[in-house]
């Protein structure tokens, strides 16, 4: 894996000095910024001084240019990461023309900045990415056969990356709750990510179309992705460090005619409500918020999204509680609901979710022959994200969280207790009412079209340590920095400091504090 790092940072710094080029407003989901024409590079029927400019400078580009014009499937993949290392100047500074959408403007860029949308999910009329915007779907795309055309017509796409991350800690033993670099002073896998999925057409109002999206993560991340009965006992029972989830397996269909248009989605999902996600490249940074460590990761159920208007959106649905399969034992029938509004002059939005109402209680059941449960916390949260223009946002989130009859540090896991966290069974019981609570600020500067800085800033507490494994007063203050040397490859530096001012309960309960500086990096695929 490293070495692999290493090839594309020397790859990518050979090329040639050139702005990566503007994002494409229309894109809500990837940092995306040029497609290459499929007829640039998949015929051969003229010669490369026909077709395009010579591609790169430099002996590392004349070094790796392709020698011929046309290939199989691995030539074309060749081609595509080429393109994005070495790309012609023909390329340089090009931008697509705004796709035609239904909501409101996109505010920002994507890139530099990780997506271009005001939170909300799923987005009814924003145009969907290009699915061959990535390299795996450019050399199965460019085979110019009537398979590959059928593949390009459905829309249907296949993509994907692998995230790594190594850090530099004052702990010994595991940086929680800091997340998701939880191993000090290592270089990890955190996510090898494959996604197959078909985005609805929601820009036009003639028809009902339908998607899908089936996600499988691989890595250490799957630690905080996983959810009771989607394959669960790796860490419930075994307390692996790395695993494999589904984080996402659902089918949903937009429905035109009512409003702005409807979306109806049955399966498993990423939570709505939060700045952070599970996915490496939609966050603004490699590390999370101590806020995120501990609240809703996915849901499985029944969501419905009706668009109002261009400012307003509702939504309302059904779950099995929070990181439960309907058909796990702890499962419990749960309600839920948002609104998402954007103000007119497009600077202003909020997102609020009520995210899970049932009992509050508790899941307390036997699991694998021995007394365990799940945790089963009910919580309300918003964001308010705010626009002072192209190159500088800034988001708060802020959350209320309560159960009744947990235990200690959340979900027990029954596998071995590990130096990286979990394991040793049923943890001690806090009888009553416990509560959670606690504000998270982004800010974000972009300085040029590749890179933006970030500043992260939390304050928590944790009432009675049901959430943290350890009551107290909770901060964290981090700076990152983001740089795209093409729209395959990412990396990203940060340093931050962590610590709970009441109780010890980094470090395995032997610090109250802890600096963490690191960088993670991402190839797309």
């Amino acid at each position: 894996m490293l070495p692999g790092v290493i090839l594309l940072t020397t790859l990518s710094v050979a090329q040639a000095p050139t702005n990566a080029p503007s994002g494409n407003s229309s894109q809500a989901t990837s940092p995306n910024a040029y497609v290459a024409p499929w007829n640039e590079w998949q015929t051969g029927n003229s010669s490369a001084t026909d077709q395009e400019p010579k591609s790169g400078e430099g002996p590392f580009a004349e070094f790796l240019q392709p020698k011929r014009e046309t290939g199989g499937c691995c030539f074309r993949l060749y081609k595509a990461y080429y393109d994005e290392f070495f790309p012609s100047k023909k390329e340089n500074g090009e931008e697509e023309p705004e796709k035609p959408r239904r909501a409101m403007p996109s505010p920002w860029d994507s890139p530099p900045f990780p997506t271009n949308e005001y939170q909300g999910y799923p987005m009814i009329g924003v145009p969907a990415p290009d699915a061959g915007q990535y390299p795996f779907m450019k050399a199965i795309c460019g085979a110019n056969t009537g398979w590959s055309d059928w593949i390009k017509n459905s829309r249907i796409s296949f993509s994907g990356w692998v995230n790594t991350s190594g850090n530099w800690s004052t702990a010994k033993n595991n940086n929680i709750p800091e997340v998701y670099w939880i191993v000090p002073n290592h270089y990890e896998l955190d996510q090898l990510v494959f996604k197959l999925e078909r985005y609805p057409d929601t820009v036009q109002t003639d028809h009902i179309d339908w998607g899908f999206r089936f996600v499988s993560l691989y890595g250490m991340d799957y630690r905080y992705t996983m959810a009771g009965g989607w394959g669960s006992d790796q860490l419930l029972k075994h307390n692996l460090l790395y695993g494999w989830d589904p984080t996402e397996a659902y089918f949903n269909v937009y429905i035109p005619g009512f409003l702005g248009g409807t979306d109806i989605r049955v399966g498993r999902w990423i939570a709505c409500p939060d700045i952070e996600t599970q996915y490496a490249l939609d966050n603004y940074m490699g590390t999370h918020s101590i806020l995120f460590a501990v609240d809703t990761y996915t849901d499985t159920g029944i969501l419905l999204t009706q668009t109002l208007n261009k400012q307003w959106t509702v939504q309302a649905g059904i779950h099995s509680g929070t990181d439960m399969a309907p058909w796990y034992k702890g499962s419990v029938l749960t309600g839920m609901a948002g609104i998402r509004w954007v103000a007119q002059d497009n600077n202003d939005s909020v997102y609020a979710w009520v995210n899970a109402v049932n009992s509050g209680e508790f899941r307390h059941f036997e699991q694998y022959g021995v007394p365990l449960g799940h945790e089963n916390f009910n919580y309300v949260v918003a964001t308010w994200q705010h626009r002072f223009n192209k190159d500088v946002h800034t988001k708060f989130e802020s959350y209320y969280m309560w159960e009744r009859n947990g235990e200690l540090g959340g979900t027990p896991s029954l596998g071995p207790v590990k130096p990286f966290g979990g394991g040793g069974g049923d943890l001690p019981l806090i009888p009553g009412l416990s509560q959670a609570y606690g504000v998270l600020n982004y800010t974000a500067f972009a300085f040029t079209k590749n890179d933006y800085l970030t500043f992260r800033n939390e304050w928590y507490r944790d009432e009675t340590g049901f959430r943290q494994g350890a009551r107290g007063v909770l901060t964290s203050h981090s700076i990152g920095l983001s740089h795209y040397f093409n729209n395959v490859f990412v990396v990203r530096p940060e340093i931050g400091y962590y610590r709970n001012w009441t109780n010890p309960n980094f470090d395995n309960g032997t610090r109250n504090g802890i600096w963490v500086y690191g960088f993670d990096v991402t190839l797309r695929f």
